[in-house]
């Protein structure tokens, strides 16, 4: 008996890209067109740019994850899990599942939005000692041992230690790494007026970056607005300079300084989903090579987008230019390559990827702001309603919504409650501890892992 099934349309991955993705399938294609499916160990999206308000206790962690089954139609399948693996040829995709069992989920279309993890080098302890701030793990782990040094450095009677608990380190010069500083500085800022025993001349948040410019995208005016903004609240910066060594109780710059501190965090960058690695393409940089259409050459049905591919942009005009991994990008990419995926359903022709940078927003907490919309340079205020603004726009549904600005407006009027919810009390989440590269399979092992099960089915 004959039946006829229709064509599967498997995304991997439910950042900013997948969602987008799948949010414009579920519009523009009839239930009996094609299947869906997402694959994604959370049932959220994680709105990634407002994470250090969330480490700074501004937003609550469930305010910026986005729930998808209230921003779905309820009509794509999800699968709790991460993939680990994908053979091109077979159209199998390879999936752990969050209870460690591996499924073979075998599809016609793929579209690999796996996303970035977070880029370390070969320093002696770091994996084993930094913080990282990519998921809303980390972000409640950051918050947690913030506190926790206040209360611990307020009971001490030790002067030296003490004074290690009172120093903050933060790796990153980007978005991420000067929004943490400039958040959690804030966090202890007004949290230390809770702590009459501790004197807040004590307390020394170090942002350090190799780079020779802080936030080099935003131009040397508005750099060099965001420097001034951040030393005058007594973050000392130091560019040009990185970590060359770490360990539990003091860092090592590469500059000779020894620096004692129970806190490094961790924002230098980021690097494509090992997922790319399983493949056997060509990749730029780490990211999957793909064509203005984010299609994978010699590949009919496999379409990738976001951090994990090397979009090119084609809006610089620029030979080997690609798009870089911002939000701003993987959005309108996640809709561009949905409407691709249809018309390659439908037999229709695909159109090539097109974004003009709208600008860069950078909220350094209350009223300090950096922003570039348009190309218009703004600071303080009108920065700071710009940034907000964007964010908000940004999120995909009113409940978001609703609990983000709550949380906006409650915090400015009520402040923080310095609470510790005992994430962190039993064991430090470190870098090592997120980051499961060791998860996925080698090209050689997903084939011999397909061609096995095909051998079984037959």
């Amino acid at each position: 008996m004959n039946t006829v099934t229709r064509p599967r349309i498997l995304v991997v991955g439910a950042g900013f890209a997948g969602v987008e993705c799948v949010r414009r399938l579920e519009r523009k294609l009839s239930p009996g067109e094609a299947e869906i499916t997402l694959v994604t160990p959370f049932a959220y999206q994680l709105y990634l740019p407002l994470l250090p308000q969330v480490a700074s206790g501004v937003l609550t962690p469930q305010s910026v994850a986005v729930s998808l089954r209230r921003s779905s139609r309820y009509r794509t399948r999800i699968i709790p899990g991460g993939a680990i693996g994908v053979d091109l040829k077979a159209k199998v995709c390879v999936v752990r599942t969050i209870t460690d069992k591996i499924v073979d989920e075998p599809f016609d279309y793929i579209v690999l939005s796996p996303g970035s993890i977070t880029r370390t080098f070969d320093i002696p302890g770091l994996t084993d000692t930094a913080f990282g701030m990519k998921t809303l793990a980390e972000a409640a782990y950051i918050r947690d041992h913030v506190i926790t040094q206040l209360d611990l450095a307020d009971a001490s009677e030790d002067p030296a230690e003490r004074a290690s608990r009172l120093q903050f380190v933060v790796v990153g010069g980007g978005y991420a790494g000067t929004e943490t500083a400039a958040c959690l500085q804030r966090l202890t800022h007004a949290a230390v007026k809770r702590y009459p025993r501790l004197d807040p001349r004590l307390i020394k948040w170090h942002l350090i970056d190799i780079a020779p410019k802080l936030m080099p995208e935003l131009g040397d005016k508005l750099g060099r607005s965001a420097l001034e903004i951040l030393r005058r609240r007594g973050i000392e910066i130091s560019l040009g300079v990185s970590i060359a060594k770490a360990g539990p109780e003091e860092v090592t710059f590469t500059d000779g300084r020894v620096i004692p501190t129970r806190t490094l965090i961790w924002t230098a960058g980021v690097a494509a989903s090992p997922l790319i690695g399983t493949l056997g393409a060509e990749t730029v940089k780490g990211r999957l090579a793909v064509t203005a259409e984010m299609c994978l050459p010699d590949h009919d049905g496999v379409f990738a987008l976001g951090d994990a591919a090397a979009v090119p942009d084609l809006a610089k005009g620029q030979d080997g230019a690609v798009c870089p991994p911002t939000a701003q990008h993987a959005m309108r990419q996640g809709t561009h390559v949905a409407d691709n995926v249809i018309a390659a359903l439908r037999g229709q022709p695909l159109r090539p990827y097109v974004h003009k940078d709208l600008g860069l927003v950078v909220d350094l907490g209350g009223a300090d702001a950096v922003s570039k919309p348009l190309g218009v340079e703004l600071r303080g205020l009108p920065a700071q309603a710009v940034a907000r603004g964007y964010h908000w726009s940004a999120l995909r549904t009113g409940v978001a919504k609703t609990r983000v600005m709550t949380n906006w407006l409650l915090n400015a009027v009520a402040g923080d409650d310095f609470v510790r919810t005992g994430f962190q009390a039993r064991k430090p989440a470190k870098l090592k501890d997120f980051e499961y590269t060791d998860a996925y399979l080698s090209p050689e092992e997903v084939r011999a892992r397909v061609e096995g099960a095909g051998r079984a089915r037959a």
